[in-house]
């Protein structure tokens, strides 16, 4: 089986900063990327907009800058490079950004509940300042690492709630009530409460789900430890799973669409934990190909995975194509100059992908 895909967008992920950027952009371009959305919880945060501005952050300018010189300008459609919020962000900032032409997306991240988010502020924070109204008001878009904060053992994650399903059911509504303009996009859900949230929330609400979401559960995470499946969010249970999967592949979806969460670790374990993050820089399609049932058709696939995400954030979708053909293909750690990533499947065990991806 062989088929043709236009170039998608990768709508979440993570390219880092330094010596090692040039080769997890070129992981993207060699999986048929026609751009992508760069999260900026890099070290130090992209906490502004103008170089010019004396906080002590990179600015959008700045960041954009180095994506472009390790490559970027490879991409045959935009990257999109979003502020991160913190307890500095402004509603002028937000303004005069948008007013530029720089500023069309801001990240939210729950205080220290992931990767470089220790800049983040509580939710209401953004609520009560203005910032989230001068959003609304600007067109720019609220990216959300929907997770409530400071929780801790079963309320994180128990047996009948977690995390996720907290913010959903009760922040998510609140901010939808306050702010019925402001589009929103649910960066890597991982529950049925929160593709259920989505899906009744209206137009001005979408939703990207990683790879990962989509084939695998914690049972997989938990049995024999496979730290490389280790991700913020959790992977969570079968129910989940199926409904990740009844969202994205619905035939009548268009407001679900692949966003990878795809996060490069030189070194995963450590003798304090484990880094967040799974690595699917040059095999994602693959992946999401793997979760799709292919005997209902591929328009849902390419929906998902090429169509429904450029809609969302008013890009074109490219004339370019890639193909995927249903031989395997081997999997090879990258080698960067930071050291080696592992990508996901190899550090499961598995080292050839069901997929073949040709551009």
């Amino acid at each position: 089986m062989r088929i043709e895909l236009p170039h998608w967008y990768d709508l979440h992920v993570h390219v880092r900063q330094g010596p090692a950027m040039g080769a997890y952009i070129k992981a993207h371009l060699d999986m048929g990327c026609a751009g992508f959305l760069a999260m900026p919880n890099t070290k130090p945060p992209v906490g502004k907009v103008f170089a010019s501005d004396p906080l002590p952050y990179w600015s959008i300018e700045e960041y954009r800058k180095m994506i472009m010189d390790a490559g970027g300008d490879a991409f045959c459609g935009k990257i999109i490079t979003p502020l991160y919020l913190t307890r500095d962000t402004t509603p002028a900032m937000i303004e005069a950004g948008a007013k530029a032409g720089l500023l069309t997306s801001a990240k939210y991240y729950p205080p220290h509940g992931t990767t470089n988010s220790d800049h983040g502020r509580p939710l209401l924070s953004f609520i009560e300042n203005g910032v989230f109204r001068a959003m609304e008001e600007n067109g720019v878009i609220l990216n959300l690492h929907g997770e409530e904060h400071a929780l801790s053992g079963e309320a994180y994650f128990g047996k009948n709630s977690n995390a996720e399903d907290f913010f959903y059911r009760e922040r998510m509504p609140l901010l939808r009530d306050k702010f019925p303009d402001l589009k929103l996009a649910c960066e890597h859900i991982t529950t049925r409460t929160a593709a259920d949230f989505v899906r009744q929330a209206g137009d001005k609400c979408g939703a990207t789900i990683t790879p990962q979401h989509l084939l695998y559960t914690v049972a997989d995470l938990l049995q024999g430890l496979k730290y490389h499946l280790y991700c913020l969010p959790l992977v969570k249970f079968e129910e989940d799973r199926q409904a990740l999967l009844e969202a994205a592949y619905a035939p009548a979806n268009t407001r679900f669409f692949a966003g990878t969460d795809s996060a490069p670790h030189t070194t995963k374990a450590t003798e304090c934990g484990c880094a967040a993050g799974c690595f699917t820089g040059g095999i994602a399609p693959q992946l999401y190909a793997e979760s799709f049932d292919f005997s209902k058709g591929q328009d849902a696939f390419e929906r998902f995975l090429c169509l429904n995400g450029p809609a969302f954030y008013g890009l074109p979708v490219p004339t370019k194509t890639f193909s995927l053909t249903d031989n395997p293909q081997a999997i090879h750690e990258l080698h960067t100059e930071d050291g080696p990533v592992i990508p996901l499947t190899l550090g499961l065990g598995q080292k050839s992908l069901k997929w073949t991806l040709s551009r």
